[in-house]
């Protein structure tokens, strides 16, 4: 057990936003400008991100949920469609389908980096195209803990079988995916964000960025941005920035959809942009972090390090989710993570698989034996802290943790 003097330690929490002086200014500067909604600073966030990872559109958002339902409502998905995703997720990513009236269609997840099994992903295309026919509309992968997808082999099948590709990467930013993994005949690796017809990033306050709530949708496709625009406000034709800025007549709009509230505010943009401004810094760190934990842990017969598929790929390492040998401990993963916060270290399970949660496994009758690996590994994860306000002795005390139950519980 921990002693007394590890207990009396300051917690370490499993995640904690980095906010720093130039951030609350930012607000500041904001709230004294004038624009509280969506305006200039939203813009150039938009701008900025765009930018960033390469894309021709970056749309504003005030979650990546908002922006998963309105990239599905602008690729065409609707009411008894079908979108593929992992099981694997959060229940955001399924959700949105269920919001435009479609159905998620559940696939197991690859044992090593618990992204979308491709070959899974392929044959249920297959057997969904011959029963389904048109209904099936899109492939939605999700980036887990910001490490890519097999993006070549999940274009290669939606290309074959015309079906959209949303993208969602709350976890991946900065993330970059091999050029080896989507075409052969290119030459530098692409950023996530510019692979996929639509791609969601999240903002929330545990995210690589962060603006407390918010998102972005990335797209190089102009028809898709445009419906973007129109129908994360109402379905009006212009925004508020554009509206108050033109020399048209400001009172004046036009309701051309039935839109939703989606728009993201000036405060939390100009949050966006400071901490954009550091990205890749925060990128750095937690990576440092992750190398730390691979060194410590690598070898030890009851814990397994994540797998990292490609190293040449940039992994924004949102999540470090390290997995348990059961067979090598007497105890299981609750009672692990019970012993980590006896000894002062919050650590958390990413994720609950859709086909144990009520909703979706009554609803469509699932079972964990459909799931083969999904169901296994969620009896195993365990996420460590991995964040960038993390100093040395907080990365330490993780590792001592780790092992010392590690070795404590040995079967």
């Amino acid at each position: 057990m921990a002693t007394d003097n590890t207990n009396k330690q300051k917690f370490i929490p499993f995640a904690l936003p980095s906010i720093g002086e130039e951030e609350i200014e930012a607000v500041v500067a904001t709230m004294k400008s004038g624009w509280l909604t969506t305006g200039p600073r939203t813009k150039e966030f938009e701008q900025a991100f765009a930018t960033a990872v390469g894309a021709r559109h970056a749309l504003a958002v005030n979650s990546a949920t908002g922006g998963l339902h309105l990239a599905m409502e602008a690729a065409g998905i609707g009411a008894d469609d079908l979108v593929l995703t992992p099981t694997w997720t959060f229940t955001a990513t399924a959700e949105v389908a269920r919001y435009l009236g479609a159905h998620p269609v559940f696939v197991d997840i690859e044992a090593g980096t618990l992204n979308i099994d491709a070959k899974q992903l392929e044959q249920r295309v297959i057997e969904l195209k011959r029963e389904h026919g048109a209904r099936l509309k899109a492939i939605a992968p999700v980036h887990f803990g910001g490490q890519a997808c097999e993006m070549g082999a999940i274009l290669d099948i939606a290309e074959a079988h015309g079906l959209m590709v949303i993208e969602d990467a709350a976890h991946a930013f900065p993330t970059t995916v091999s050029s080896r993994t989507v075409h052969q005949n290119e030459q530098n690796s692409r950023k996530i964000g510019t692979v996929g017809h639509a791609t969601v990033f999240s903002f929330y306050a545990t995210k690589t960025i962060a603006t407390g709530e918010g998102g972005m949708v990335t797209t190089e496709d102009d028809r898709i941005a445009e419906r973007i625009r129109v129908m994360r406000l109402h379905g009006i034709s212009r925004d508020v920035w554009n509206r108050y800025s033109s020399d048209k007549p400001s009172w004046y709009y036009e309701v051309v959809a039935p839109g939703y509230k989606y728009n993201l505010t000036d405060i939390a943009s100009a949050i966006g942009l400071v901490q954009l401004s550091k990205a890749r810094s925060f990128q750095g760190r937690r990576e440092g972090i992750a190398r730390q934990y691979h060194a410590a842990f690598q070898g030890h017969p009851a814990l397994v390090i994540p797998l990292q598929r490609h190293a040449g790929d940039t992994h924004a390492w949102h999540l470090y989710v390290l997995r348990l040998n059961l067979e090598r401990l007497t105890i299981d993963r609750n009672q692990f993570i019970q012993e980590m916060a006896q000894r002062g270290i919050g650590c958390s399970v990413h994720f609950i698989p859709l086909h144990l949660q009520p909703y979706w496994c009554e609803r469509y009758s699932l079972e964990p034996t459909m799931f083969p690996v999904a169901s296994r590994e969620f009896e195993r994860v365990v996420s460590l802290p991995i964040y960038p306000g993390m100093d040395a002795g907080m990365v330490q005390r993780v590792i001592v943790a780790v092992l010392e139950i590690a070795d404590l519980f040995a079967s």
